[in-house]
């Protein structure tokens, strides 16, 4: 069997991102399980695991990485980091024709790349099958309890970035304490919104059905996790359908406005197409009887299906507010004002667990097909671009977008 060699290129991007698609750990792993397998990892002074965990564990650090088959990362690669005629995986953010990013795609081409993007890795059903989506979902809810307990002077909790790891995370939600009767909601079954329960779970907190969040109260703090079906109805009053509302979204009306009386914080963990209607509108939240003073917004869809999401913030800086009888930011303490926390890049504030998580996925669905027969065709369909300076099929639709033509 022919040696492949895999590289682990330094993150560039600015601010530093500390993630790394493989720990040292799960290197050495894939070393005695694929003898035919080297890896090179790039020197960094900002990767949460230093240099020396990689040569502890027998991994080669090198700059030079043009002697490997497949160069790995995390976020975008710098345009000047590129090497010719490689193969690189990482998150390129083109998919969408992210006009900040058409350069990036553009010199993967003029350079005989092949882009093998993560956002695009697929089982055969369309599942996508990696992304730090749990840890998205783990680290905006623990944040949204951070802003919960700041708002209403209730407890103090450690910023997650200056956490360590998850463990230290977990002892600070031991602070947390909420009154009788606090009423959450979560929307999202995906990863993220998966990950978003690993942290209610921690919690002291009672499960309730929607209908019961709608029409009691509690003598505890109480959670609800919304389906689609439970904030969004067909126009033409027919059933429900799951199936039909993905397909054809811009058919239903949402409802969600119901629960806003009821709901002190709303945690949204879910998609959102933009067909569907807005799940929270300006004219929602400027009714009397809403009682929401927490966003704890992980999808992070910007002035559109959550009103009071109305930019991003930043690890630094995470929390501001929103004054829905001005439609416009203020101070997140003062009465009347939505707190929101709309972090972008959340898995970064853990990044040793995050990375971990992320590497034993790629592990699982990727590397086999990466570094042996392709029998399920994951790479093929993740590829965006070939070894010959062309789109694949798969993504022919972005044509126009290297042109420019929006």
């Amino acid at each position: 069997m022919s040696k492949i060699k895999i590289g682990i290129i330094r993150e560039g991007k600015v601010p530093p991102d500390m993630r790394v698609a493989l720990t040292p750990i799960q290197c050495r792993s894939l070393i005695d399980i694929y003898p035919n397998l080297e890896i090179t990892v790039q020197p960094s002074a900002v990767r949460a695991f230093k240099d020396t965990a990689y040569k502890n564990m027998g991994i080669t650090v090198s700059e030079d990485l043009t002697d490997c088959d497949v160069i790995i990362g995390v976020k975008e690669v710098n345009i000047e980091d590129l090497i010719p005629n490689k193969k690189f995986m990482f998150f390129s953010h083109t998919l969408k024709k992210q006009p900040y990013n058409r350069e990036l795609l553009q010199a993967v081409l003029d350079k005989n790349i092949q882009l093998i993007d993560y956002e695009a890795l697929k089982d055969a059903g369309g599942r996508r099958i990696i992304g730090f989506g749990r840890y998205a979902g783990i680290v905006g809810c623990y944040n949204g309890f951070r802003t919960y307990g700041l708002k209403h002077n209730l407890y103090t909790l450690k910023a997650a970035n200056k956490c360590v790891d998850r463990k230290e995370v977990e002892q600070e939600l031991k602070k947390v304490k909420l009154p009788p009767n606090t009423k959450i909601i979560l929307t999202g079954f995906g990863r993220v919104g998966h990950g978003a329960r690993e942290i209610l779970s921690e919690l002291p907190l009672q499960e309730v059905s929607p209908n019961e969040f709608l029409s009691n109260d509690f003598n505890t703090p109480v959670f609800a996790h919304l389906d689609v079906q439970d904030y969004y109805k067909r126009r033409d009053g027919s059933e429900f359908s799951k199936d039909y509302f993905y397909s054809s979204p811009e058919e239903f009306d949402c409802t969600f406005s119901k629960f806003l009386p009821h709901a002190d914080m709303y945690i949204p963990s879910h998609y959102w197409s933009d067909k569907a209607d807005y799940i929270i509108t300006r004219e929602d939240l400027k009714q009397e009887d809403v009682r929401l003073s927490v966003v704890a917004d992980i999808s992070c869809d910007i002035d559109c299906a959550v009103a009071c999401t109305i930019r991003p913030s930043k690890i630094a800086d995470p929390i501001y507010g929103y004054d829905p009888a001005t439609e416009s930011e203020a101070d997140y303490m003062k009465d009347g004002v939505i707190a929101v926390m709309a972090v972008d890049n959340l898995p970064c504030e853990l990044p040793l667990d995050a990375s971990e998580d992320f590497g034993n996925e790629l592990i699982k669905e990727v590397i086999p097909s990466l570094i042996g027969e392709d029998v399920n065709g994951v790479i093929a369909r993740g590829s965006e671009t070939t070894l010959t300076g062309e789109l694949t099929e798969y993504f022919d639709y972005l044509e126009d977008y290297l042109k420019g033509i929006e």
